[in-house]
């Protein structure tokens, strides 16, 4: 059996409480709040935040690799994913041919995972999007999608969430197949009214893929997608943190709006991140990444090169949000919706899926099922 504990300011449900994590066996079976007045097992870690793992419902790729048809893609990510503090995720494409998802679900279902990060299954964003909110998507891929690559998409039971615009023929239909077969669905890249909008929600989607990016825009008249999204409590938004694809304006104005508990931050991280700026690529085209963002030829955003931690520091910092509240968006709000219990939450019976922050949110270390697979170099 194996054993250890570790201290600090525990994290749970928002609140910071200052204790101590007992875990053994890869599993959390004890949370002992305030000093412990017994002896806890050893090795025994201390840190100024203990938080569970963090959880990115969009991971297209980082630290050189694009998700794609290897499955050494998937155990590049996984293996640099916990520098980040992230400890499952959901590997991300964009609108694809499609002959071209056959590889990557034959890559997926090979990619067996024995330390790392944990991907949960895919984030399938596209093909049925709004050709006029496409954003990096090809058109292409756009325009072929029909019922027989849905078909195909659908038969793969290794998909966890589908990103999809509303209004498209046949979508609402699609949203309540999908929800049958237990995949999560998200509206996005889309050119709903508030109408179509809220008519997917009825069939069954239950968040917004990155709000206020490749969505009819809010006006007081014609609320839209935005609008929907921020005012129906049956949907989760998704955030991209950056300050580049939305303004810490608008995400002061979404987390108000919404709640922490309604806010999934997610990175739309891409292969440039973690990497220094170059030329990279995503779905298969040239982008080029500076200090601050990844844009293709003719300067639409591709992707992001955000951290999911870098996430949790900015909302916490421009939302002037406590640390537990910040880290609810990128561990508990992912897990509900994925409909995880075991994961995102510091919780007796729940996997020992930890980062051990510093008091600035930068991660220090990172745990996986009791394991240690990332320590900063110079931990403070």
């Amino acid at each position: 059996m194996t054993r250890c504990t570790v201290a600090g300011r525990l994290a749970l449900s928002g609140q910071l409480v200052e204790g101590s994590v007992v875990v053994e066996d890869g599993i959390i079976t004890a949370i002992v709040r305030g000093n412990p007045n017994r002896t806890l097992p050893k090795p025994h870690y201390s840190s100024a935040i203990v938080a569970p793992g963090l959880i990115d419902l969009q991971v297209n790729g980082g630290f050189g690799v694009e998700v794609g048809q290897s499955p050494r893609d998937f155990q590049h990510l996984s293996a640099h994913l916990p520098r980040a503090g992230v400890t499952s995720y959901l590997p991300t494409v964009i609108s694809s041919p499609a002959s071209w998802y056959d590889g990557l679900f034959a890559a997926f279902a090979s990619a067996h995972q024995e330390t790392g990060a944990r991907p949960r299954g895919l984030h399938l964003e596209g093909p049925f999007l709004s050709p006029a909110r496409r954003g990096a998507h090809p058109r292409e891929a756009i325009d072929a999608a029909n019922d027989d690559l849905f078909a195909r998409l659908l038969a793969f039971d290794q998909v966890r969430l589908v990103t999809l615009a509303p209004e498209r023929d046949g979508a609402l239909e699609r949203i309540r197949r999908l929800v049958a077969n237990r995949v999560n669905v998200s509206l996005g890249h889309t050119d709903a009214s508030f109408a179509e909008f809220e008519a997917g929600v009825d069939a069954g989607a239950a968040m917004a893929t990155h709000l206020f990016n490749a969505m009819s825009p809010f006006t007081h008249r014609a609320p839209n997608a935005i609008g929907a999204a921020l005012t129906d409590d049956r949907v989760t938004i998704g955030l991209i943190a950056d300050g580049v694809h939305t303004h810490p304006a608008a995400i002061r104005l979404a987390v108000k709006a919404k709640g922490a508990s309604l806010v999934a931050l997610v990175s739309d991280m891409m292969a440039a991140a973690g990497m220094p700026p170059g030329t990279f690529t995503l779905g298969g085209r040239p982008v080029h990444v500076d200090e601050t963002s990844a844009r293709l030829d003719d300067g639409t955003l591709a992707g992001s090169i955000l951290t999911l931690d870098q996430a949790v520091r900015n909302v916490s910092a421009w939302c002037d949000l406590g640390p537990a509240t910040a880290l609810l968006m990128a561990t508990e709000v992912p897990a509900d919706l994925l409909g995880f219990p075991h994961i995102g939450r510091l919780a007796v019976g729940a996997d020992a899926d930890l980062v051990l922050f510093d008091r600035e949110l930068r991660v220090n270390a990172t745990i996986i099922r009791g394991q240690e697979v990332y320590r900063r170099a110079d931990p403070r």
